[in-house]
């Protein structure tokens, strides 16, 4: 049986939603990366970076979100876009979009505006500025298109999803009247049961809530090279 190692932030939120949505069975294997266990030596012999998710299936070993949809779409035969270079041109470059772009720039506003243990202007701009800037070209494209490789449902919707649910934390509480068409998206994959189900999984376990010193050590390892 597949062995999801999931924690409750946007990477493995898409994860979550896509099983959810295939009915492939799963089990769920907490990590709670507020308490470093994303450092253990077992976790760390499935995934070397060290983050979640991560998935095994029997023999098989897959990390990072982005390629774990892909290996998931890839085994069940759902939620692709046509077998033609054209289509999967398509979805390679929005997949990765994502995984390149709207992640790490949003997560990076998220860190300096949150949790950066002193402020830093320039880092706050740049990531502001940048984040904005990935989320607003997904708009233009859903503005286009009910769906982000036309007019099915498919894994780079969900990619979307994952990070979309955090858009008010990322960029600021005006953001749904800049992004309505992510809005609109947000909202229709939502009202999906796969969703309400995907959401539920945080609520089966006791994660950490707090960001206290050892929640910081374990997510913020650089900070230790301050210290010294």
């Amino acid at each position: 049986m597949i062995k999801f190692y999931y924690h409750p932030s946007p990477n493995p939120a898409k994860v979550a939603l896509f099983l959810e949505e295939s009915g492939l069975p799963y089990e769920v294997v907490p990590i709670d990366t507020r308490k470093g266990e994303q450092h253990t030596p077992a976790y760390r012999a499935i995934n070397p970076n060290c983050k979640t998710p991560a998935l095994t299936d029997g023999d098989t070993v897959v990390f990072d979100s982005n390629a774990i949809l892909l290996y998931l779409a890839e085994k069940t035969g759902q939620f692709l876009p046509a077998d033609t270079l054209a289509a999967r041109g398509e979805m390679y470059s929005w997949l990765m979009f994502v995984a390149s772009g709207i992640g790490p720039y949003s997560g990076q506003a998220v860190h300096f505006k949150h949790y950066a243990p002193e402020p830093v202007p320039y880092a706050v701009n740049r990531y502001d500025f940048e984040a904005w800037r990935h989320w607003s070209i997904l708009d233009e494209r859903l503005a286009q298109h009910p769906y982000m490789l036309g007019a099915t449902y498919t894994l780079v919707d969900m990619a979307v999803w994952g990070w979309a649910r955090a858009v008010p934390f990322v960029l600021g509480p005006e953001a749904w009247e800049r992004l309505p068409h992510v809005k609109r998206l947000l909202d229709e994959i939502n009202a999906r049961p796969a969703a309400q189900r995907a959401e539920a999984l945080k609520s089966r376990f006791a994660f950490k809530a707090e960001v206290d010193d050892e929640a910081r050590r374990a997510l913020f390892p650089q900070n230790e090279r301050l210290a010294r």
